[in-house]
């Protein structure tokens, strides 16, 4: 559990110092900043941990919060009764907002494309990566399915045979969703459709697929089964949510009005408002996330197909939770939310760029090597993409259904490479179930046959 703020501030704190503890004026002199040394948004919680000893950490913090409370940017009211979120501009935000817009554009990822040049083999990897985010999304929503089996359940586009799998194709869905309706206004329909989507034919009884909660009896616990959170009434949802609409459906980007927002910092904060809200029974979360996309895309930051926040995310579930926690504590600052995820994003951007690079050199080394073995000549282009993906790791196993859905070719022609790579002593396939799987010869075995 958090240690929330103090129920009420000092009023006049400089007052307080003066009279009991003056001569150390300069050092409370020295906390009386929104940011502490490192550049860091502290809660109280951390706060109280980070002073030295001997100072009246309640009277620090009411420093803090005046200072805070005159640069503080109004977002949009929440809860009941009504409160106002608002939320202070972060060097973290700055970067996060730098790093997208030079790496996240649709023009960026069109870049990144040409320079790969006419190798398909970037586009099993982009798929690879849009996976991630719905294997990543589901798990850390408690979904127990290994991230390998996952990544085997897409790739091969089969049933879907316990409930976790189910998450897994749900959120795959919904990402889907979320990029094939980018250019609609957000409506109070299209949230309760994106929840449908998600998680339909999981468990009906457990989530009401696109039906809002119609009680109070929801709540979010911690890993220790403690309340952390506890949504505003049920009784005013649709209200409620009709004002986010109209508020994320405002234009926010004009630069010479004071309401200017960038993109990443709304779709931020959409994806915290969902959360807070809880509107369904179940799977926030995953909605809550798939809005944040949503909103991304439909602002032209088309590389967020590929950039897997959740996968960050899953790594530190705490973290996560905390920002949320310290959040709603400290009086809807939203400051705490949106600063954890723009550090996300930025490390998930910086990962992007690095699959991309790896993948361009892999690339060029990879047609050295054809070249070389005198293999180029003997292979297709979808043949030379195969082999490249099965070279590199991204997948493991193929087969002509997943071949034919990621280089947009028909079954037969899917089929016909996978089994000229068998003819080449290339690949081995195996039968598992009704399908051939076809996967990758160990390399030793390779050059010994074409010795």
């Amino acid at each position: 559990m958090i240690k929330s703020p103090p129920s009420s501030l000092h009023k006049d704190p400089l007052a307080w110092i003066a009279e009991n503890e003056s001569q150390d004026l300069q050092q409370y002199f020295d906390h009386a900043s929104a940011l502490d040394t490192k550049g860091r948004y502290l809660h109280f919680d951390e706060l109280r941990f980070r002073l030295p000893k001997g100072l009246n950490v309640n009277v620090i913090w009411s420093l803090i919060k005046k200072v805070r409370a005159k640069q503080l940017n109004a977002v949009l009211h929440l809860d009941e009764p009504e409160r106002l979120a608002q939320y202070y501009f972060t060097p973290t935000m700055q970067k996060a907002i730098s790093m997208t817009d030079r790496h996240a554009t649709s023009a960026s990822l069109e870049y990144m494309c040409s320079k790969v040049g006419e190798q398909k083999h970037f586009e099993y990897l982009l798929n690879d990566l849009i996976e991630d985010e719905a294997i990543s999304s589901s798990q850390l929503e408690g979904a127990a399915t290994t991230t390998k089996v996952a990544k085997d359940l897409l790739k091969r586009a089969r049933k879907p045979r316990t409930i976790d799998e189910k998450m897994i194709i749900g959120n795959f869905k919904m990402m889907q969703f979320a990029w094939q309706n980018r250019h609609k206004r957000l409506s109070i329909e299209l949230i309760q459709e994106m929840h449908q989507v998600g998680v339909e034919n999981i468990d009906d009884e457990k989530y009401h697929p696109g039906v809002f909660r119609q009680t109070d009896d929801v709540e979010v616990a911690d890993s220790e089964g403690n309340t952390v959170h506890t949504p505003p009434p049920a009784a005013r949802i649709d209200e409620r949510l009709e004002q986010f609409v109209e508020w994320v459906n405002q234009d926010n980007q004009d630069e010479e009005s004071n309401q200017f927002m960038h993109p990443l910092i709304k779709a931020i904060v959409m994806h915290f408002v969902i959360g807070f809200e809880h509107p369904f029974r179940d799977g926030n979360g995953r909605v809550a996330r798939s809005l944040f996309y949503w909103f991304m895309f439909k602002n032209d930051y088309a590389a967020f197909r590929y950039i897997a926040i959740s996968v960050l995310l899953k790594a530190a579930p705490i973290q996560y939770g905390k920002s949320y926690l310290y959040t709603e504590s400290d009086e809807l600052d939203l400051t705490y939310f949106i600063d954890y995820q723009c550090k996300i994003i930025t490390r998930a951007i910086s990962e992007f760029k690095l699959a991309y690079e790896t993948n361009l050199k892999e690339s060029e080394a990879f047609s050295r090597w054809l070249w070389s073995s005198g293999l180029l000549s003997k292979l297709s282009d979808k043949q030379k993409t195969i082999v490249m993906v099965a070279k590199n790791g991204k997948s493991q196993k193929f087969t002509a259904v997943n071949v034919k859905e990621n280089l947009g070719c028909s079954y037969n022609t899917a089929r016909d490479a996978l089994n000229g790579l068998v003819e080449l002593n290339l690949f081995d396939k195996a039968k598992e179930g009704k399908e051939w799987v076809f996967a990758l010869r160990p390399q030793k075995d390779i050059i010994q046959s074409w010795e």
